[in-house]
């Protein structure tokens, strides 16, 4: 357990993280966890309050599994359950669809709830199906992940000659769709050429909601620092991911060896998600804990490489099977608010990085006429 001083205790209160990407609402479909109430997994909303959560994206995530003709249907029924979640739950957490209601709702003392989708096959290559789940208040889009699309390559090797090497035509009116829509441009698991195909299609700030910095471990799901160049001149964020295995290759090598286990590939579950559940507690009880102080390191390097207005947040809390310690969940980010004061970080630093800069692209993005 990481100890808080006052003045991180004093950022927790203003409810100031904006968490760019969580995977939680599987766990609420495919398991019947109410996210509203203190449960297992990673985060829920009151785990969230007490760690000073004050907007988070609740992401769709659609398992490849689901193609060629249910990614589309998967997704709905996440963002269905999204709304649900909000229903159950109006006195603690509301679905934004922009600055202005993510504002208000931490005026009122209750979550803003983003609706995400990570991984653009859940539109199933329709531009009208991604106008459906905008309706239904689509605000964030991952634009691929980890499987390859016909109109998008992720950061994965890829010996399919049919992929293109980055954006088809296609995938760039997928981008401007966005941008007319308000939805923000997601690029974590992008190929480095989708990365930068994207910047020149987009006319908004984009962000790369979960992703570490490839100069301190060469993950391809970490960023290069021209990435993090490139990101900062359009304006946009990088959320530092919480995954020990993004973060520090000893870490990857330790979750290989527990994955690689008897006791781990003995575990089964009802679901796949049950399963998922079932392997995160294998691993956070045999795996060696990774120092939180690794994080930061990727936090310091974002900042000295884009600046202090271009990093935040994107745990990837029940998209990872652990944290680092001392961020284990959603109670826990004011132990990174202790280690960014620590660090050297100002206050109004710390904030920026807590939140504040992913809730600037994501005024700016929705706002109709592009600003906050």
């Amino acid at each position: 357990m990481i100890e808080l001083s006052a003045e991180a205790r004093f950022l927790v209160a203003e409810r100031p993280v904006f968490d760019a990407h969580v995977d939680s609402l599987q766990r609420m479909l495919d398991l019947g966890h109410d996210l509203g109430e203190r449960g297992p997994g990673q985060l829920d909303v009151v785990r969230a309050g007490e760690g000073g959560l004050g907007a988070v994206v609740l992401v769709c995530w659609v398992d490849p599994g689901y193609l060629p003709d249910g990614a589309f249907d998967r997704a709905a029924a996440l963002l269905s359950t999204a709304h649900e979640l909000a229903e159950r739950h109006p006195g603690k957490v509301r679905l934004v669809r922009d600055g202005a209601e993510l504002a208000a709702a931490r005026a009122d003392g209750v979550l803003a709830a983003i609706p995400g989708i990570e991984g653009g096959h859940a539109i199933e290559e329709s531009l009208e199906r991604l106008h459906r789940f905008h309706a239904r208040g689509l605000r964030v889009m991952t634009l691929v992940w980890n499987n390859h699309l016909p109109w998008i390559r992720s950061c994965q090797v890829c010996t399919d000659e049919t992929i293109p090497a980055g954006l088809s035509a296609f995938g760039r009116e997928v981008v401007a769709e966005m941008n007319r829509l308000g939805v923000v441009v997601d690029l974590s698991h992008a190929g480095e050429r989708s990365f930068f195909d994207a910047l020149e299609a987009t006319s908004r700030p984009v962000i790369a909601s979960h992703s570490g910095c490839r100069a301190l471990h060469d993950h391809p799901r970490n960023l290069t620092d021209d990435q993090l160049r490139a990101l900062r001149d359009n304006g946009g964020v990088v959320g530092i991911v919480f995954h020990p295995g993004f973060l520090c290759a000893e870490a990857r090598a330790e979750e290989e060896r527990v994955r690689a286990s008897a006791e781990y590939r003995s575990l089964t579950g009802a679901n796949q998600t049950a399963l998922s559940l079932a392997q995160s507690e294998c691993l956070r009880a045999r795996a060696k804990p990774l120092a939180a102080s690794r994080l930061i390191e990727h936090v310091v390097h974002a900042v000295e490489i884009a600046g202090i207005e271009h990093v935040g947040v994107g745990s990837d809390f029940d998209g990872i099977q652990r944290g680092p310690a001392g961020l284990e969940d959603a109670s826990r980010y004011g132990s990174l608010a202790e280690l960014l004061l620590r660090e050297g970080f100002s206050m109004d630093e710390t904030r920026r990085v807590l939140g504040a800069n992913m809730e600037r692209v994501f005024a700016e993005v929705t706002s109709p006429a592009g600003k906050p």
